[in-house]
């Protein structure tokens, strides 16, 4: 075939095909034009989730006569001041968006510019453009979207069902809102109000809005400066987590993004207090110099590339665990609230009468009343009476403190108060000024001996390998490995260039064991291409020593001394992280007073 150039309409379909996967990236792109035209209030309707119509209202600066005609053309836009893509300020800069919508849909704008006496309407069907015409409308814009993807009916089978395609809408609009708390947005789908975030003074505020009260409630701040990059954020106790990455929000420079380098960190930052199918909730925001950034590098610009990657990433692994371990005892509230719903009594069934009435054969209900109490009366002084000492309780059932609390010597009880008992040799149960604490000893005690394992691997164990292993690998996994060679060597997995494409394993950590040493450098190569840093070494070490300490700790089921009881207690307060053990399980429940209280209802 000859080369030909393509139909403006075609070019149009292809790029709509870049940009607009579904109905979301219409929205994405239609509301960061809002955002970028300083609108305060934003409101979005769907139909048949986005399908039908995609509706987008905002109180921005608007657009003239003039503007109108120019959006709509390829590659026109108002947000590149300059020719300097390394200097974008706003949320959009390709001038594709809506001439690719355009192409794919039945498409109307209507606008008044800031000042304007009159606003203009234009419309577009399947990239067939309409001469403006005056049209009556209030500062802002105003676009509708009909119709999606029915120039490209192909596109359609591709679709996922109403509320599959509402719920990515929802997610997209909520990473935007996050960004701009000051912002209110409001969405309807069908009708019905999905959500209505007025203007809020506070991300906190935002945040307790999209991300709900749980998170709100056991969010730890973050805040961070280093070399001109500024980090900030809310991120959750390892207790409070999700069985997916759903709930971790991330932004550069005010755009949300996805990208590898940010969720590796993370997972960094949590491996020693999550499982590795567990993930927190975390909203972060990320500030760097436009110059170190590109933004770039996706059609739907939904991933960026930074200068230095391995600062970004170590700025952030940092962080986060800083703010962990400034936090290190507390656990998520949420384990409490599931305790004391736990302890809520089921109604008590009460005795029926009808028996009686029934069967006259039977004793009348007021005698049978009458021994009752006389019995429940005998009962109750018998009770008042001292128990005889044979007669007590075996040790083995109930503890009791050889410590008594009187009021003629109060005692400074520690913050998880002093051990009362151990109930079925698995939870000790301790009095604090405020209530009660349940720690799960086996728990507890793995995260003491992972914390004194992981301190006494300052320096690994290497195992020097009698014949070192020649690998061979290709020109790009030799070139990474070299950059991270040392951090390897940290590790204790020491290798030297062998020739032009191989290295030389000469020692490897004493903790691995047997391993498939080629396999183990493929792998680290590909995760210094991805992440910037070799985490599987990292997880696979500290996976054996949060095994040895499981198998090193006191297991459920035996008994414990109060002696011993305490001390476990008073060890928790001094270690980092005693909160939860290794697989983000909490080790302790707290119950206040105050919960116990309206159990029984004297609150």
């Amino acid at each position: 075939m000859k080369i030909r150039k393509l139909e403006p309409h075609l070019i149009n379909q292809i790029a709509a095909g870049e940009v607009i996967e579904r109905p979301a990236s219409a929205v994405k792109e239609l509301v960061e034009n809002a955002l970028d035209a300083k609108a305060t209030t934003i409101t979005v309707q769907l139909r048949d989730g986005g399908r039908s119509l995609i509706a987008v209202t905002d109180n921005g600066f608007g657009m003239t006569r003039d503007d109108l005609e120019l959006a709509v053309e390829r590659h026109a836009t108002s947000k590149l001041p300059s020719s300097d893509l390394f200097n974008i300020q706003t949320l959009g800069f390709r001038g594709e968006a809506l001439p690719s919508i355009g192409s794919v849909s039945r498409l109307q704008l209507t606008s008044r510019a800031q000042g304007a006496e009159e606003g203009w309407t234009l419309k577009l069907e399947g990239g067939e453009k309409n001469a403006p015409i005056p049209s009556s409308h209030p500062q802002g814009t105003h676009i509708e979207v009909r119709d999606l993807f029915y120039a490209t009916p192909a596109r359609l089978k591709f679709l996922k069902a109403p509320q599959t395609e509402l719920s990515h809408a929802v997610d997209l609009i909520n990473r935007l809102a996050m960004s701009h708390p000051s912002v209110g947005f409001k969405l309807l789908s069908d009708g019905r109000v999905v959500f209505d975030y007025k203007s809020c003074d506070s991300l906190q505020e935002r945040l307790s809005h999209v991300m709900g009260a749980d998170f709100s409630q056991n969010a730890l701040p973050l805040e961070i400066s280093r070399d001109q990059i500024d980090l900030r954020g809310f991120i959750s106790l390892p207790t409070l987590n999700r069985a997916t990455a759903s709930h971790q929000y991330l932004f550069v420079n005010g755009r949300p993004v996805k990208d590898k380098l940010l969720q590796g960190a993370v997972r960094t930052a949590y491996q020693d207090f999550l499982a590795s199918n567990r993930y927190p909730l975390l909203a972060l925001f990320l500030d760097v110099p436009r110059e170190d950034l590109d933004v770039n590098v996706h059609p739907a610009k939904t991933e960026v590339r930074f200068r230095d990657s391995g600062l970004i990433r170590g700025t952030i692994v940092s962080a986060l665990k800083q703010t962990l371990a400034r936090a290190s005892q507390k656990t998520s509230t949420t384990i409490s609230q599931q305790a004391f719903q736990s302890f809520r009594p089921e109604p008590l069934r009460q005795p029926s009468l009808t028996g009686y009435l029934r069967n006259p054969g039977l004793a009348r209900p007021q005698r049978d009343l009458a021994m009752a109490n006389e019995n429940f009366t005998r009962s109750a002084e018998a009770e008042a009476q001292p128990m005889p000492k044979q007669e007590r309780a075996p040790l083995n059932y109930l503890q009791e403190s050889s410590t008594p609390l009187s009021p003629e010597a109060p005692l400074d009880i520690p913050p998880l108060g002093l051990a009362k008992t151990q109930v079925h040799e698995t939870y000790i149960v301790a009095q604090t000024d405020e209530g009660l604490v349940i720690v799960d000893q086996h728990a507890a005690h793995e995260r003491l001996v992972y914390e004194r394992l992981k301190a006494e691997m300052g320096h690994v164990k290497r195992q020097p390998l009698l014949i070192p292993e020649i690998v061979e690998l290709d020109e790009e996994s030799l070139h990474l490995l070299k950059e991270v060679r040392q951090d390897l060597q940290n590790l204790g997995l020491v290798i030297e260039p062998f020739g032009e494409k191989a290295y030389l394993v000469r020692e490897l950590p004493a903790l691995l064991g047997e391993v498939n040493i080629q396999g183990l450098l493929q792998d680290l190569a590909d995760e210094v291409k991805d992440l910037g840093s070799p985490i599987s070494l990292k997880e696979r070490l500290a996976e054996i020593l949060a095994t040895c300490a499981c198998h090193n700790s006191v297991r459920a089921g035996r008994k414990l001394s109060l002696e011993e009881m305490n001390a476990l207690l008073r060890q928790m307060e001094q270690t980092p992280h005693s909160g939860q053990c290794n697989h983000g399980r909490p080790t302790y429940v707290e119950l206040k007073l105050t919960d116990m209280e309206k159990l029984f209802g004297r609150r």
